[in-house]
């Protein structure tokens, strides 16, 4: 009987990347799920628990979902900073957590959180966003050295700036003083960093390991 094909989750399941995500994956014969925040709210954890109550097991978690919620800090309110928290540092706890449930049961499994070059290098008025990228890169050491001896990895990638939605709205200044920090002159792409975190599954041996996809130094 042939094996299964491998069961793949990629919260966030609407955005841009998701998409190139969704289709990486598929195009290797593997299942995809890829909810959007109206069937799994990873801001909360009984969204969280009873969508992933369905599944009795899973091979790759892409912790995707995230916001930006850019503000000078002097403004940044109290319900803004726990809004961009609760999304990707607690969603990705709370995802995380669940499957890892699944996969110490299996004694297998890929937990992947998708960070960003913010948690390294913050731009002014991403003090709530670099915060929770920064937390994804802790969460992803620590789960890497906890679940390692149940054969769980748990790696960090970080897509670099990508032309999708979320940075469709930035200025044109913006977006070139991002280009000028580029060594090769040009921006990751949604397909390629789908490509990366994809091959990064299939390798056993790597865990506990951060990757910056573009070329910024």
């Amino acid at each position: 009987m042939p094996p299964s094909p491998p069961l793949v989750l990629v919260t966030g399941g609407s955005g841009d990347l998701a998409a190139a995500l969704v289709a990486e994956f598929q195009s290797v014969g593997a299942e995809v799920l890829h909810p959007g925040r109206d069937e799994l709210d990873v801001r909360s954890a009984d969204s969280v628990t009873a969508w992933f109550e369905r599944l009795d097991h899973l091979d790759v978690l892409v912790n995707n979902a995230g916001v930006t919620g850019d503000r000078i800090f002097a403004k940044l309110g109290e319900a803004e900073w726990q809004t961009v928290l609760d999304t990707n540092l607690k969603g990705a706890f709370l995802c995380a957590r669940s499957a890892a449930r699944l996969m110490m049961k299996q004694r297998s499994g890929h937990l992947v959180q998708i960070g960003s070059w913010s948690a390294l290098r913050p731009p002014v008025g991403q003090a709530a966003y670099a915060a929770s990228k920064a937390g994804l890169i802790g969460l992803t050491k620590s789960l890497a050295k906890e679940l390692g001896p149940r054969n769980i990895r748990a790696n960090c990638v970080l897509p670099g700036f990508l032309e999708t939605r979320m940075t469709a709205s930035l200025s044109e200044e913006i977006r070139s003083a991002a280009l000028a920090r580029h060594a090769l002159g040009r921006f990751n792409t949604v397909e390629d960093a789908a490509r990366f975190v994809r091959l990064l599954t299939t390798f056993d041996h790597i865990s506990g390991q951060v990757f910056q996809l573009d070329s910024r130094m």
